[in-house]
């Protein structure tokens, strides 16, 4: 049996980017928009994410940039913050259990969260919130 350890080196923040982005390029919902009308650039984008989720959970302070405007022009309903969240909390929960394995998911839940208000599409507030709490209460 695998033991679980807690996101806590750039290493292990690489790790959950890696996994998570390589779910949401198999996702039938979500790999339409990062791959077709995005074309998000992998190579490029990854090291952004790493950046980003260090100073998320680090303070490394090694990001800066605004992450809205370029998904404030994406073709997206609130379906798509859902599956974006549950496959976000299930890659946390595969590869991690801790305090800041909590703390990711809780700053992705904020993200999904704020985004969809800002872009109009949250029709059912709770559901965002819900689908967190599912994804991390499933039994394996």
């Amino acid at each position: 049996m695998n033991v679980l350890c807690d996101i806590e080196t750039p290493e292990d923040v690489k790790t959950l980017v890696d996994a998570f982005y390589a779910k949401v390029n198999c996702d039938e919902l979500l790999a339409p928009i990062f791959n077709k009308t995005a074309q998000v650039d992998w190579p490029k984008h990854l090291p952004t994410m790493y950046r980003f989720w260090q100073s998320l959970l680090f303070g490394s302070g090694n990001y800066q940039g605004a992450p809205f405007p370029k998904h404030a022009v994406l073709p997206v309903q609130q379906a798509h913050f859902e599956r974006w969240l549950t496959l976000f909390a299930e890659t946390v929960d595969e590869n991690f259990t801790g305090p800041k394995s909590e703390e990711a998911k809780s700053r992705a839940m904020c993200f999904a969260d704020t985004f969809a208000r800002r872009m109009g599409v949250l029709t059912d507030p709770a559901a965002l919130a819900r689908t967190l709490h599912d994804e991390c209460h499933r039994t394996p």
